[in-house]
């Protein structure tokens, strides 16, 4: 039985599909379900990463909690919600020994093979590192 799901969420379609998947399953056990929204910086040094961290974290969090209640109204009451800057492939599995996560729900995209090479697949590097079972949401 599921106990705690994992949701990587960045607003697209198929983070919104894999989050009512997984807000769905946490349903049928009395489950919770922990969003992640990984923020990736890619310009600028330490500095402007410090600065990005403080000024936009809380604002960032409400606006995504908000933004989880258009899918799911009472989303508030299921989920923990925690805004982690890196590499979403890493974030996501660091996530499983940090918090006891024991399932993850990530949403597919489709991407050409040009884009696959040079972004890489997050859904693809879950896969091939995590330890949990994992769900891809199409």
């Amino acid at each position: 039985m599921v106990k705690y799901s994992l949701v990587g969420y960045d607003g697209s379609d198929a983070s919104r599909r894999a989050f009512q998947f997984a807000i769905d399953l946490a349903r049928c056990g009395s489950s919770r379900v922990r969003v992640v929204s990984v923020l990736q910086v890619t310009e600028g040094g330490a500095d402007a990463s410090a600065l990005m961290m403080a000024d936009s974290g809380t604002l960032r969090a409400q606006e995504l909690l908000d933004e989880l209640g258009t899918i799911v109204p009472d989303a508030a009451t299921l989920v923990d919600i925690e805004l982690v800057y890196g590499s979403p492939g890493d974030v996501l599995l660091s996530q499983i020994e940090q918090h006891g996560v024991d399932h993850i729900v990530i949403g597919h995209t489709e991407r050409g093979a040009l884009a696959r090479w040079l972004l890489g697949s997050v859904s693809s590097n879950v896969l091939a590192r995590a330890h949990v079972p994992v769900t891809v949401v199409r």
